[in-house]
């Protein structure tokens, strides 16, 4: 039982801190898309499988991206109710946005051959030439 709680806290301690360092560029990619409020891109966040997090996190995160020059905000008065600031994406995000994405697919090429080489298979799926000559 105490192995069970010890699991579930470490693992909801890494699914913080890998939201965490996801918030940014999943913002920065969605703001690419369509400027938005916050609370609408907090929903949205769930669609990328991050965990719903605290709302002043969120909101400071936000700002700091605009204090960063990442974001840019404005004030929407256009419906009924309470303005709301709606964000959007700056120049300087979108080379934020491109220096994470080239980051990752280095990345990804860096876990492709991990795996290759973890489970002996090459990039087709066949074996390689030691499990063929084992087996």
């Amino acid at each position: 039982m105490a192995e069970e709680k010890e699991h579930d806290l470490f693992q909801s301690a890494a699914t913080d801190a890998w939201s965490k360092n996801w918030l940014v560029p999943v913002l920065l990619l969605m703001l690419r898309e369509w400027s938005s409020y916050g609370y609408e891109l907090m929903e949205k966040m769930a669609a990328f499988g991050l965990a719903t997090m605290n709302p002043g996190t969120f909101y400071r995160t936000l700002r700091q991206m605009e204090r960063d020059g990442m974001v840019s905000s404005c004030w929407d008065t256009s419906e009924s109710g309470p303005a709301r600031r709606v964000y959007s994406i700056t120049d300087a995000g979108e080379t934020y946005l491109k220096y994470w994405a080239d980051s990752l697919n280095q990345y990804q090429k860096m876990m492709d051959t991990f795996f290759q080489l973890y489970t002996g298979t090459g990039r087709s799926g066949e074996q390689s030439d030691k499990e063929q000559n084992d087996g």
